[in-house]
């Protein structure tokens, strides 16, 4: 009698998916966010339409920091703009932690109605995107306007102009009162090799791309948000026809707050005496917001 292998458990919230279509040339991410999104957002009391774009914010952030492959790389999504009632959107993810936060105006904000869109909440801006490498390679930047309908064209701008690299994103995100949902799924092709042979995003007869990028793109909101269908099973449903996936279970996903006490004393230690002085109140205490958590932490100079 041989023993039945235990099935592994299928990825349902707050861990990332991997996968790869090797015959496709093509690799890809899906994540789907639930009780990581309602700690983050739970920090600050955002309107409904900025919980939604930073929950996009946040897909957008764990789907590309999962194609990082270091521990300790890091990846962070930040839109700064001026003229709108956000100036600033972060969020960053570094093995398997999350965070965020929004800066913006409520005042003004309420004045917009239910449904702004992109250009009404964050006026002109640009969206930066950096990974933080944690061996040789070190930080590369790529900013591109923050314009069209949504975060998530933006980012696929960033792929195609600053990376070249053909990639197709998709997001959902709903938010009620039975609590946040978002989910994304990314799909890229790999280049064929630089050296001596055309890169592929000046090539118009892909077929490989063309096919998957086409099956990605049918994927639908309502399944990317249903927490009762794994990600493996969506990615049957668009894949089933191929030769082979490798799938591979990624980092689980925790908010990732990383204020301390201790962080914040070893920051406040590298200004001068003098400045420490002037940072502090009456009682010789230097108050320290943390905008991701919205905790206050106190210094003793």
């Amino acid at each position: 009698m041989t023993d039945t292998p235990t099935p592994m458990p299928e990825t349902g919230s707050d861990q990332l998916l991997g996968f790869t279509i090797a015959s496709r040339n093509c690799r890809g991410r899906m994540v789907r966010l639930g009780n990581v999104l309602d700690e983050i957002l739970s920090a600050h009391d955002y309107p409904p339409a900025i919980k939604l774009v930073l929950a996009e914010a946040l897909v957008l952030a764990t789907l590309m920091g999962g194609l990082l492959k270091e521990q300790g790389d890091q990846l962070t999504l930040q839109a700064q703009a001026k003229g709108g009632v956000i100036s600033l959107l972060v969020c960053d993810y570094r093995n398997g932690e999350l965070r965020g936060y929004v800066e913006h105006d409520p005042a003004e904000f309420d004045r917009l109605g239910a449904n702004p869109g992109l250009a009404e909440m964050f006026g002109e801006g640009y969206l930066a995107i950096t990974f933080d490498m944690a061996g040789p390679a070190q930080r590369y930047q790529g900013i591109v306007p923050l314009e069209g309908a949504s975060l998530t064209g933006a980012v696929e701008a960033y792929f195609a102009q600053s990376e070249q690299v053909p990639t197709l994103i998709r997001t959902a995100v709903r938010s009620g009162a039975a609590g946040n949902v978002a989910a994304g799924m990314l799909v890229q092709h790999l280049p064929d090799g630089e050296e001596g042979r055309e890169r592929l995003h000046v090539r118009f007869d892909e077929p490989e791309w063309e096919h998957v990028s086409v099956m990605a793109a049918s994927v639908s909101p309502a399944e990317l948000l249903e927490q009762d269908l794994s990600l493996e099973a969506i990615l049957w449903r668009l894949y089933h026809e191929e030769e082979a996936i490798l799938v591979s279970p990624g980092s689980r996903l925790v908010r990732g707050c990383r204020c301390t006490l201790v962080h914040f004393e070893e920051v406040l230690a590298r200004f001068a005496k003098e400045d420490r002085r002037e940072m502090a109140n009456e009682d010789g205490v230097i108050l320290v917001d943390c905008a991701f958590c919205s905790r206050q932490f106190r210094v003793q100079d």
